[in-house]
């Protein structure tokens, strides 16, 4: 978890891994290797996905469209194969264990949805560590448990989640250490279980 008051750095933090600020001091380690992060096509390629709070898709694609923009399975000449884009796509789903028409456009559906349209492109480009920026903030309790239940489950296969969030009964619900920022600069980082909710507000402020 990143935890922080606003102000604190963590939105800064997540634009730096995705390549769009450069950093001015401290290293990236990737796997224990020094990375650095020039651009977003390169967050990407190193396997880092952000899941913005506000998903960035398009209305009028379908779903499968906007699981695979810009890396749409090619058919004959470079054209894109439009029936294996959408067997991708169901696979993907599948995985997620959510059902999904995913010849269907994104135009009308929920919130919750559409971040899993955003979770599945991650997995689509086979995302390491995968950042979640807030993204309970417009859920409801049940959206947030079952998008809950879908990290916990890429979370067992190995997948590094970072899970940016205000609201610290979810961040003991679902990580297994803490980080807060205060002011841009890192404070604390240690295991919720050795934290309180009083721990946590208190390096917070």
């Amino acid at each position: 978890a990143l935890v922080g008051e606003n102000g604190a750095g963590k939105s800064t933090l997540v634009k730096i891994l995705a390549g769009v600020h450069q950093p001015d001091a401290g290293t990236i380690l990737l796997d224990g290797t020094p990375a650095l992060i020039h651009g977003p096509a390169q967050s990407r390629a190193l396997g880092i996905a952000v899941v913005h709070q506000e998903p960035r898709l398009f209305p009028d694609l379908s779903v499968a469209e906007n699981v695979f923009i810009g890396h749409a399975p090619s058919g004959l000449a470079g054209s894109i194969n439009w029936r294996a884009m959408r067997k991708a796509a169901q696979a993907l789903f599948a995985e997620l264990d959510v059902e999904f028409d995913v010849g269907a456009p994104v135009r009308g559906l929920s919130m919750a949805d559409q971040q899993l349209i955003e979770i599945a492109k991650a997995l689509s480009v086979e995302a390491r560590a995968l950042i979640l920026d807030e993204p309970t903030a417009s859920l409801s309790a049940h959206e947030v448990e079952r998008l809950f239940t879908i990290v916990r489950r890429l979370r067992d296969r190995g997948v590094a989640i970072m899970f940016v969030s205000h609201r610290l009964d979810e961040v003991f619900a679902l990580c297994d250490r803490a980080t807060v920022f205060r002011d841009g600069r890192h404070v604390v980082t240690a295991n919720t279980s050795e934290l309180s909710t009083a721990d946590l507000i208190r390096h917070m402020v």
